[in-house]
């Protein structure tokens, strides 16, 4: 393919996308704001949960901390307890941990270049380039998932990972980052899906070699039938009673074991102190020890 075919493949991509995006963009909150706090709030938040979910609890969260001050300020246990329906609850403290840094390291001002983001706690480079585009208008890439596998499609023999960021900045319209990386991952989050894509109903289905032919619809795996609950929901289960405690109270270790897993017996202290011992390390308990027992709660 020529230069010039190359060139106009990509300007007609770029118009066909846009105009999609222009007429079927969902009204997403913060779509709605320029508000670092806000932007990277959500960014956090949609990192592996849906964005129903995020559209119920992100304007609770926001009533709640409406700040980088009031979050850092905040009891680390009334974050957790905010957070609850979210999942994966280290995003929450790792929020609280960016606030801190703000307010202490940067005079209560989010950075705006990427490469300081990327040096904020658990901020990598996707969510840099994320708030760097949409809070502050840099025109940069900022390869999602979903948009990793937008392009992916519309160009399949430049698909390997180390080559799609380079895609991705020599995709980027002139002056309209923004609605660009918008529209790819609004792309990817309903039409271009990692399954049964609905291809008849995308704005590039001339423009894509993927389109029809190639995508098929992935047989389901036959899964084991599984007779052990992993780690990770005892660790929400133990979350989330915690969660229901009042302020300033705990409850004991055995009482709270039995509370998530009602068969458990002393011969599974050592899996229980495993589990604890996780949790204590991230930061979301509190444990202390009161007449030879062990007593947990949320972090102060």
């Amino acid at each position: 393919m020529s230069p010039s075919s190359i060139r106009n493949r990509k300007l007609i991509i770029q118009k066909h996308l846009l105009m999609w995006y222009k007429k079927n963009a969902r009204p997403l909150p913060w779509r709605k704001t320029k508000n670092p706090y806000r932007i990277l709030l959500s960014e956090i938040m949609l990192q592996q949960t849906q964005v129903s979910r995020v559209m119920l609890k992100y304007p609770e969260f926001v009533r709640q901390f409406p700040n980088f001050a009031c979050l850092a300020q905040a009891r680390t246990a009334d974050v957790i307890r905010a957070w609850s329906g979210m999942g994966y609850n280290n995003r929450a403290l790792r929020l609280q941990q960016i606030s801190r840094c703000v307010i202490n390291d940067y005079g209560g001002r989010l950075p705006q270049d990427v490469e300081t983001l990327q040096q904020l706690p658990g901020i990598g480079r996707y969510t840099a380039n994320a708030v760097a585009c949409f809070a502050f208008g840099l025109q940069t890439a900022a390869v999602d998932i979903n948009e990793e596998r937008v392009l992916s499609r519309l160009f399949p023999q430049r698909a390997q990972a180390s080559d799609i960021w380079k895609l991705a900045e020599q995709m980027l319209p002139k002056g309209k980052a923004y609605d660009w990386n918008q529209a790819l991952m609004e792309l990817g989050g309903i039409i271009c899906t990692a399954t049964n894509p609905q291809c008849f109903e995308c704005p590039l289905k001339q423009d894509c070699p993927s389109a029809f032919s190639t995508l098929k619809k992935k047989k389901p795996l036959k899964r084991k039938s599984q007779t052990t609950i992993p780690n990770r929901i005892y660790r929400g289960r133990i979350i989330a009673t915690l969660r229901m405690i009042a302020r300033h109270r705990s409850i004991e270790a055995n009482l709270l074991a039995k509370t998530v897993k009602p068969d458990y017996s002393f011969r599974q202290k050592e899996w229980l102190d495993k589990l604890l011992d996780g949790l204590l390390r991230d930061g979301l308990i509190q444990i202390r020890s009161y007449n030879k027992k062990i007593y947990l709660s949320l972090p102060r």
